[in-house]
């Protein structure tokens, strides 16, 4: 996989939950070709150990996305341009859960983690924000009047497909404000197609949990399979607010570009979200725009 990456001596790279599956998958490529790498991760001690494996140029340090107190702590300690930042980590739980700061977990996590972090960083990141998403938003609705799950019946995949819908309009959205400040940093967006990574899909009914349990450890390729997309979305020669996934059939294969398609492309709601996002995390854009 690394064959085809240039060297990346010099660059540095931020990787959020690198310690383990697609992320750590994506830090051992990049770190393999020169880049100094930073794994942004909760547990420290998992964080330590794959930073040790992976060797080079990389080192753990902490980052919680579940609280924003932690999200401005790592950005305040990070010095230096950042050539990459790429917003990896994500979370899925199968009952009514909140992060510190009060949000539903999954949404805090995925995509408010994600946008305050990006945000605090911006003025830092030189060539690219890359952040992992799923083919799970094509179902998926941003539901503006009960984001945090408060009125409705908890549905754990119904969440996550919103989380991944956020993270692709979050994706159109800074890449819009990127291009009106004049930035040359591209935003872009990557889905790992079906990998097996460890990381648990719970939709709530135990047949169909099974199912997609089995099928994984039947049809999934590897976590360096599943990086591949991410990796196209961080040097490829891809555009700003485009989407990576796997060639064949979204599921597997090598990495190429994909369409997106319904709300992932509503320029009024990626904008309305990008407000709301402002609003909770009440951290704004930094860059000044025309």
């Amino acid at each position: 996989m690394t064959m085809h990456i240039p060297d990346q001596t010099g660059r540095t790279v931020i990787v959020t939950g690198g310690s383990s599956g697609i992320g750590k998958a994506t830090a051992a490529a990049l770190a393999a070709k020169g880049a100094r790498v930073i794994l942004a991760v909760r547990d420290q001690t998992r964080g330590r150990a794959a930073a040790a494996e992976i060797g080079g140029l990389t080192e753990s340090r902490p980052l919680d996305l579940g609280s924003l107190a932690s999200v401005r702590e790592f950005a305040r300690t990070t010095d230096g341009p950042i050539d990459y930042l790429i917003n990896n980590a994500g979370s899925m739980t199968d009952t009514l859960r909140h992060t510190t700061d009060g949000f539903e977990s999954q949404f805090g996590v995925n995509h408010l983690g994600h946008f305050a972090l990006t945000n605090l960083l911006l003025s830092q990141i030189t060539r690219r924000v890359i952040t992992v998403s799923s083919t799970n938003y094509r179902s998926a609705h941003i539901d503006f009047e009960d984001l945090q799950w408060q009125r409705r019946p908890y549905r754990p995949f119904g969440a996550y497909g919103q989380t991944k819908l956020a993270n692709l309009l979050f994706t159109r959205e800074l890449q819009r404000r990127l291009s009106r400040a004049g930035s040359p940093i591209l935003a872009t967006a990557a889905h790992p197609g079906w990998a097996a990574t460890g990381f648990t899909m719970t939709t709530g009914r135990r047949i169909l949990d099974h199912t997609l349990a089995l099928g994984t450890r039947l049809l999934a390729q590897s976590p360096e399979g599943g990086a591949r997309p991410t990796l196209l979305a961080t040097i490829g020669d891809v555009p700003g607010a485009s989407f990576s996934g796997p060639s064949r059939f979204g599921v597997r294969g090598p990495a190429a570009l994909e369409e997106l398609s319904g709300e992932a492309l509503n320029d009024d709601t990626a904008q309305k979200l990008w407000e709301v996002s402002e609003l909770l995390t009440q951290i704004k854009f930094p860059l000044p725009t025309s």
